[in-house]
């Protein structure tokens, strides 16, 4: 199945010049209508809100403001204007805490670099194609992190714990 990714846009938040150009051409070649760039959490924030892109990929590592702040904002931020939309976090760094900690933040998909186009267009793909239920709990707020189904359970909560939550 094909995609057309003509209508979209997005937001790539990467400090380092090379890889924001790579990532900005690997879309414009994907076929992606809109590519807006920042290069740190800051700056991105503030274009989010000002263009309400419907992707946002970003870097975890940069300076002042690092993605997984910029993550956070976008989700509990009184001035989001897009608090469910899915962020793909890139990191060259695979392990699993530091994949954990992007996932308890609210990341939607995660990317470890270096990566291929394909990866990427899968990443896209699935943000758009299998969108996952947003969680609001005392403690988090973002996509549902659960992503195996279990064709046994008949309910949404699964866990003690889910009587909190609410599902989006």
């Amino acid at each position: 199945m094909g995609f057309y990714f003509d209508k979209m846009s997005v937001l790539v938040v990467e400090d380092t010049l090379p890889m924001r150009t790579l990532v900005t051409t690997v879309l414009e070649t994907l076929g992606v209508g809109r590519v807006f760039t920042a290069t740190d959490g800051e700056a991105g924030f503030q274009l989010f809100c000002a263009k309400n892109p419907d992707v946002v990929i970003t870097d975890w590592h940069m300076e002042p403001v690092n993605g997984i702040d910029l993550v956070k904002r976008i989700r509990i931020s009184e001035q989001s204007t897009h608090k469910t939309v899915p962020i793909i976090m890139m990191s060259g760094y695979s392990a699993y805490p530091r994949v954990s900690m992007a996932r308890d933040v609210g990341v939607t998909e995660f990317l470890v670099k270096p990566f291929s186009t394909d990866d990427l267009a899968k990443r896209i793909a699935y943000v758009i194609n299998k969108p996952r239920d947003f969680v609001v709990s005392n403690d988090y707020f973002g996509p549902d992190r659960r992503r195996r189904m279990d064709d046994d359970y008949s309910g949404k909560m699964k866990r003690e714990s889910d009587r909190n939550k609410v599902y989006l």
